[in-house]
């Protein structure tokens, strides 16, 4: 269709002029016909300055075909929401209003969803923000934050209860705006944006920093060797696994069952401190950069990841015999914080979240790089969408990961080659946009840029998992009692700053 781009390779950068750019009634019945179909969702829809207007470009993903979907508008005043008809579009919405001030009308939700003071009307910033409220005398409202009890990063959450029971939560993020986009736009060099990247969510290093090298590399023209991407795919499998034993650790620690949160943080230092053995740095920085890397994955340093993993391995699997059959563990878990799949598919969720609750999102199978392209890999996909569900995945995706990572380290004592360093001064191609994703340890990493006509980029969009997943917190907590909000949203552990960006 001339009114849609479709995308097979990601590796291969876009020129703008394909972009279509069509009336905004049919680019909406376009996008509104598309969503129909539950194999799509949304991982990117903004806007940017071009020719005293802007510009709209949105991206569907077909999990069915492994294809993307490039659709576009331009506007200068309001148009019609897509929300009422696709719950998912609210945060895209929600945010290219706070940036532009264009109405989407007949949003059913349009609050601030980032900047401290809303674009339209200053009423509507933090200080004033309209929570949504419930009439009655026998409820009352429950305020937690913006000062997190944990001393970490700020967020409100607003709880209307009857007794004990939650009728609704409302999450209020958007305290700590930091505007990496926008220094990302700006003239920094190569190593700045890496930098940058590395930065967006502190637990999700390797994920951001792999999806903004594999975009600037698309720009530039240049294609991975095999054995780069490997250890690319490595780094983000042990990352994977790092969050996921520490999460198991938050949730052994929210229904008081102490030896497990022990026993799975000294099982995540393991981990981490692999990653420290490799590039210096527990969490990854330094270790992805666009067109090569300072840490070269040796057999040597293979042999010591794997041996690691054993020793995880050998403590793990008993621990998890125990947590999964414990009656107090089970019954906080076992029903608790459900989402069903439908409710996810309406609110566009993705990752581990969704699939918990039997949606099959992974970027790593849907939208496959290399190695991934090479590898029979199947997602985890649970039914129940409950906190067993998500503390059961992470079980089952560790495993998969440690599979995966020894396949991939026995492929890399196979291959030789001269070293391929990292290069912060290679031109980007004029008029272009490149698209990348990544499948972090919480779900889809979104990062698009857009090049002006002197190869400068003018336009770069991070979307985290967590942009996407708010809301099903929100929904998972409807009907519970509020003193399982705690074991609730670790089962999730959504970013703030990945939100807040």
């Amino acid at each position: 269709m001339k009114d849609t781009l479709i995308i097979s390779d990601t590796s291969l950068p876009v020129s703008l002029a394909e972009i279509p750019v069509t009336a905004y009634a049919l680019f909406r019945q376009r996008v509104l016909t598309a969503m129909a179909d539950e194999n799509m969702h949304c991982v990117s829809y903004f806007a940017f300055p071009d020719d005293g207007e802007y510009r709209f470009i949105c991206i569907l993903a077909d999990d069915q075909t492994h294809q993307l979907c490039l659709m576009g508008h331009r506007d200068q005043g309001p148009f019609l929401s897509l929300t009422a008809d696709n719950p998912a579009f609210h945060v895209f919405e929600r945010e290219i209003y706070e940036r532009t001030g264009i109405l989407p009308e007949e949003h059913p939700w349009l609050k601030p969803l980032r900047f401290s003071v809303d674009r339209q009307n200053s009423h509507k910033g933090m200080d004033h923000y309209p929570f949504f409220n419930i009439a009655g005398d026998e409820l009352h409202e429950v305020g937690v934050g913006p000062v997190h009890a944990g001393i970490i990063e700020p967020g409100h959450f607003r709880f209307i209860c009857h007794g004990e029971k939650v009728l609704h939560l409302e999450i209020q993020l958007g305290y700590q705006h930091r505007g990496i986009e926008r220094m990302m736009e700006s003239s920094r060099g190569g190593l700045s944006h890496a930098l940058l990247a590395e930065s967006i969510a502190g637990d999700s290093v390797i994920g951001h920093a792999s999806t903004h090298a594999a975009v600037i590399e698309t720009l530039s023209g240049s294609r991975l060797s095999a054995s780069l991407s490997i250890e690319r795919a490595v780094a983000l499998e042990l990352e994977r696994i790092a969050m996921h034993t520490g999460d198991s650790a938050a949730l052994c620690a929210d229904v008081a069952y102490q030896l497990g949160q022990v026993v799975y943080e000294s099982l995540r230092t393991i981990i981490i401190n692999t990653t420290q053995r490799w590039c210096g740095n527990r969490f990854g920085k330094g270790l992805v950069r666009p067109h090569g890397t300072w840490f070269p994955l040796n057999e040597d340093l293979g042999r010591i990841i794997c041996n690691n993993l054993d020793a995880v391995m050998e403590r793990l699997l008993p621990m998890v015999d125990r947590l999964f059959t414990l009656p107090s563990v089970v019954s906080r878990f076992d029903g608790t914080g459900a989402v069903s799949r439908s409710q996810m598919l309406a609110v566009g969720a993705v990752g581990m979240a969704a699939r918990s609750a039997g949606l099959k999102r992974d970027i790593r199978w849907s939208h496959p790089s290399m190695p991934w392209k090479e590898t029979a890999f199947q997602p985890v996909v649970l039914e129940t969408g409950d906190v067993m569900a998500r503390a059961m995945l992470r079980k089952i995706e560790t495993e998969q990961s440690v599979s995966l990572i020894r396949h991939w380290i026995d492929q890399i004592k196979e291959q030789a080659g001269a070293i391929e360093q990292p290069d912060y001064q290679r031109t980007l191609l004029p008029d272009a946009l490149a698209v990348q994703l990544t499948e972090g340890w919480r779900g889809e990493i979104c990062h698009v840029a857009i090049t002006d006509k002197h190869g400068k980029i003018m336009c770069y969009k991070i979307i985290d998992p967590s942009f996407h997943n708010w809301m099903a917190l929100a929904l998972a907590v409807r009907m519970q009692e509020i003193s399982d909000f705690p074991v609730c949203n670790k089962s999730f552990n959504l970013s703030y700053c990945g939100h807040d960006l």
